[in-house]
């Protein structure tokens, strides 16, 4: 995120959510954008349900999925056409901005509502809108991100961040929308098999020989895999050893089939877990993990602040913290690490990542911060944190424009699988349902999956609602209860991803040339009415 959530919800004169449904999938965020518009801030709302938040919406355009860069790209058309563009940002602060105006001059507001499946009016407004507003922040979140266009669909909002002029002003800004408690802190400490932590650059020589002088050792200078990437490769014999720590991808990754046939071919799996979740089923070894109340250390919520957790529970039994665990396997393949303290952690981190030298736990602890966590970049001991990215200067110096063409997504609805599915989350489950499966009220309230038909594609399979249909794709086939309306256009389906039964079985192993992200939100399916006969097929 660029801005504070704060400045977002209270501060901004128009609010774009993109690809987000945060009053399901982020109940507390999702309650001040409800505020927000309360307080009088206007609203666009880019998806392709009709979220709740879209009916408070000052415009909603229901765009057909995958079509996220079109949809960015036509914006900027509009905005470069009626002149609504800031030229002094521009000229002042970026650089590559007539390769953007070339690419964006044939998405034209009648192109672009072809390929999105909107009215082009309502594009213009948006464009107008957000463009006109002095404060208007771009919100998104896995909706844009799962596609194989996932990290261009980023790009092109942030180019109609940057063609507008907002960044680096409070209440404006590009901000993920973060789905887990410290995805932000897993990526700023080096989760990505390419950087150091503080995204430090494998690349860079001067960042490995810090490294390599701070750790004593010479280290690979070859980047590692992505997690995605890996299992095409543990069956072809490239990986033969895993350790998961925290992770379920046999209820979670695409192609629930691939994963199962994937994880079995390992030489070796182990599996650190609070529970025994499907892919825990599966390992050599089991290695009981601590939750969040039982170790110290630190979170880095979605607005990149440093938050303390405090051990709250002591429990009986032979689990250990995940740093020893980490410590002791580096010490048994023989790099003799001292077991460090979370504090002393903390130090190190500090020691070698600019973006983290002022925090540390005594000063996350102290009365100066109050609770309230330091937000990153946090340079120096004395520095106060940073509420709003690029004020003034990027971090490269100069802005760069990163156009991008529209590009569809892998596998379209064709004659034999029609319909096009995606996938989410709903309010009342947490992701592989380790821990909310486990209470008895949340089940009684969604105890199963389901799929979201539209009307007209129900009428035409004979589907009524509440009754369960076959869905099939061509890598599984699994039984939902259908739930008909409006919420989805006709021809598309939504299903959450929560369940074991559920949509994962039916999702694209394809992946995002860039991040390698999965393309969950995309992928082409057949429903059909549920009889004797297609019973004994599923």
């Amino acid at each position: 995120m660029t801005n504070t959530i704060r400045d977002i919800t209270t501060e901004s004169d128009v609010i774009l959510l993109i690809g987000s449904n945060p009053e399901e999938a982020h109940p507390v965020l999702g309650m001040q954008l409800r505020q927000a518009v309360e307080r009088g801030a206007k609203l666009i709302v880019a998806d392709p349900r009709d979220i709740d938040l879209a009916a408070r919406a000052n415009i909603h355009l229901k765009l057909r999925p995958g079509t996220n860069v079109a949809f960015a790209n036509g914006m900027m058309h509009i905005i470069l056409a009626e002149g609504l563009e800031d030229r002094a940002f521009i000229e002042n602060r970026t650089e590559n901005f007539e390769a953007l105006r070339e690419m964006v001059k044939d998405y034209t507001p009648e192109r672009t509502a072809a390929i999105c499946g909107i009215d082009p009016i309502r594009l213009i407004e948006a464009a107008r809108l957000y463009a006109t507003a002095e404060r208007a922040p771009i919100l998104y979140c896995l909706g844009v991100t799962e596609h194989s266009t996932g990290t261009e669909g980023v790009m092109s909002l942030s180019n109609l961040a940057m063609l507008c002029g907002k960044l680096g002003r409070p209440g404006c800004g590009v901000n993920p929308i973060r789905g887990q408690n410290n995805v932000q802190g897993a990526c700023d400490m080096g989760a990505d098999p390419e950087k150091f932590p503080g995204y430090q650059k494998l690349t860079d020589p001067a960042v490995m020989e810090k490294f390599e002088k701070a750790w004593g050792k010479t280290l690979n200078h070859t980047p590692g895999i992505k997690a995605t990437d890996c299992f095409p490769k543990m069956q072809t014999g490239e990986i033969k050893g895993l350790l998961i720590f925290g992770e379920d991808p046999v209820r979670t990754d695409p192609n629930t089939a691939h994963v199962i046939k994937s994880l079995p071919s390992l030489d070796f799996l182990v599996v650190d877990e609070l529970f025994l979740t499907e892919t825990a089923k599966l390992a050599d070894v089991i290695l009981p993990g601590r939750s969040y109340a039982e170790k110290e250390g630190t979170f880095s919520n979605t607005e990149r602040r440093v938050q303390r957790v405090r051990k709250a529970v002591e429990i009986a039994g032979e689990t250990r913290p995940d740093t020893w665990i980490f410590t002791e396997i580096m010490r048994r393949m023989g790099y003799a690490q001292p077991h460090l303290t979370p504090a002393q952690i903390m130090e190190e981190i500090s020691s070698l990542t600019p973006s983290f030298g002022g925090i540390s736990h005594a000063r996350l602890d102290s009365e100066e911060v109050g609770g309230r966590g330091l937000q990153w970049p946090c340079p120096a001991p004395d520095h106060p944190g940073t509420p709003i990215l690029h004020v003034g200067k990027f971090a490269r110096g100069l802005g760069y424009f990163r156009p991008a063409a529209y590009k569809p997504s892998t596998e379209l609805p064709d004659e034999a699988y029609p319909l096009l599915l995606m996938t989410g989350r709903i309010l009342y489950h947490y992701n592989a349902c380790a821990m909310t499966d486990k209470t008895e009220g949340i089940c009684e309230i969604a105890g199963g999956s389901f799929i979201e038909m539209h009307t007209k594609d129900a009428a035409r399979l004979h589907v009524e609602d509440g009754e369960m249909v076959a869905i099939s794709s061509r890598r599984g086939r699994i039984t939902a209860q259908a739930r008909v309306s409006e919420k989805t256009r006709e021809g598309e389906c939504w299903m959450p991803f929560h369940y074991m039964d559920g949509a994962n079985w039916l999702t694209i192993d394809a992946l995002d040339s860039i991040s390698s992200t999965p393309e969950y939100k995309v992928c082409a399916i057949r429903v059909e009415k549920l009889t004797e006969e297609t019973k004994h097929n599923v």
